[in-house]
């Protein structure tokens, strides 16, 4: 699940398109179509959150995949905000507070590719994978 703010409003959504990018310095890359409400809160805030969601989670992603919008999304998550403004979840498998370093423009979408700040590791459960239209266990 990708998280940003700006001017107090806070969204987040499932996205299918994270990759690592370096390790040294440390770099994520993550794909928003252009006219998605994310897009513009991680282009104005040069900044964003990555939760990684164990395997008993697929409901929050389900939730954060387009079954609810607005601040019914958001309603009753529990969060933290970093001193880098973006909300993390609570409860996943692991964390990544990320900053902006380059974007480049993909027809109707743009390609974010980001510096990990700070990365939080809270357990080693099976990751949630979506593969083939459908979650899957990793073997």
């Amino acid at each position: 699940v990708l998280m940003a703010t700006h001017d107090g409003e806070a969204y987040g959504m499932t996205i299918n398109s994270f990759a690592s990018l370096s390790l040294d310095p440390p770099l994520v890359t993550v794909v928003l179509r252009n006219d998605a409400r994310l897009f513009g809160l991680v282009t104005k805030s040069r900044a964003f959150s990555v939760t990684i969601l164990s395997a008993a989670q697929q409901e929050l992603a389900e939730r954060f995949a387009g079954k609810l919008r607005g601040a019914e999304r958001m309603a009753g998550l529990a969060a933290q905000t970093p001193a880098g403004g973006a909300p993390l979840l609570e409860g996943g498998l692991a964390r990544l507070d990320c900053r902006v370093v380059h974007t480049y423009a993909a027809g109707v979408n743009t390609l974010f590719v980001a510096e990990v700040v700070e990365a939080r590791v809270h357990s080693t459960e099976d990751p949630l994978a979506y593969h083939d239209r459908g979650y899957r266990k990793l073997a």
